[in-house]
């Protein structure tokens, strides 16, 4: 199959992309800047240089590649989140709104048969059930900088499920971790847990469900060609509260335990967005990803995948 990736040199792009080659596809990769374009070529697929915000290049772009496929993954996250920061997510929200109106129209004009976005399964309105399947309502009045967010997300797949004439699939990805996450050895969360500057916020009941970007990119190959059009969250199998998984993440990367903090210092010190989503956040149901698409992760839980990642580096 013909697959344009958009984003190829992302976190869940690098591993999608070699695992699109190695699967047999031919595969199109974009991205923004010339060196990360030889990554990509490096993996054996094509590479075209463009910005998202051309809607004229990024037309010719994919119609040259005529693809069957269209995978969006386009981001535009810091390497750092300051969440007291209102505009934190602006860049981001940007490319989820007028980024993907210019993808979409770009997959339909070259012919796309298939659409596949990137969501996320964290933003999950806090009320209800502590583990959420794709029913259920976003938080859309989330604090700063989470509810803007949240609409940006809405945005988006509005306009992949109700795109005319092409199937749209939106997966809903958890908290991503591996190479190039805040996770990752090099990333800010794992910098701030060494530090011990990533307290347990309360009692640390926000439940997370987190996803290996290599998962996260074996879910995106499987929704190539099965599952009905729609979303679909990709998380592995263990929801968990802060309280559990953050201590494990500290131990798998050889930091101490980190402190915990009463809600209200977190309010202060952080925002009140990342205390609310610390402490009401809900998890995230793969059951329909991997019976409609066919998909299972290789780590099933955060648990295994955090030591194996430390390992890795």
């Amino acid at each position: 199959m013909k697959v344009f990736v958009a984003g190829a040199s992302g976190a869940i792009g690098r591993p999608l992309v070699r695992q699109l080659v190695a699967a047999g596809h031919e595969v199109t990769g974009m991205t923004r800047r010339e060196e990360r374009a030889e990554q990509i070529r490096a993996t054996g697929a094509k590479a075209v240089v463009c910005d998202a915000f051309d809607a004229e290049a990024l037309e010719a772009a994919v119609g040259e590649a005529a693809p069957e496929a269209v995978v969006h993954l386009l981001t535009s996250l810091p390497q750092r989140i300051d969440y007291r920061d209102k505009q934190a997510l602006a860049p981001t929200n940007r490319v989820r709104s007028e980024g993907t109106r210019n993808l979409v129209a770009a997959a339909r004009a070259a012919g796309a048969r298939r659409l596949i976005a990137e969501s996320v399964a964290f933003f999950y309105a806090p009320e209800g059930d502590r583990v959420k399947d794709e029913e259920e309502p976003l938080f859309l009045a989330a604090p700063p900088p989470f509810g803007d967010g949240a609409t940006a997300l809405a945005g988006l797949e509005r306009q992949v499920l109700e795109a005319e004439g092409i199937e749209g699939v939106v997966l809903r990805y958890g908290w991503l971790y591996g190479p190039g996450t805040y996770y990752a050895s090099d990333g800010s969360l794992t910098e701030d847990t060494l530090k011990r500057m990533a307290p347990v916020v309360g009692k640390g009941t926000g439940i997370f469900s987190f996803i290996h970007v290599e998962d996260a990119a074996s879910a995106t190959v499987a929704a190539l060609d099965h599952g009905a059009p729609g979303a679909y969250n990709v998380v592995d199998d263990e929801p968990a509260p802060m309280s559990e998984w953050s201590p494990a993440f500290a131990a798998a990367i050889g930091a101490k335990k980190p402190f915990h903090v009463p809600t209200w210092i977190a309010r202060l010190a952080a925002g009140k967005g990342a205390a609310v989503m610390s402490t009401q956040l809900r998890g995230a149901s793969n059951a329909k990803a991997k019976r409609e698409l066919g998909w299972a992760p290789r780590y099933p839980s955060w648990r295994q995948g955090f030591t194996d990642a430390a390992a890795r580096g």
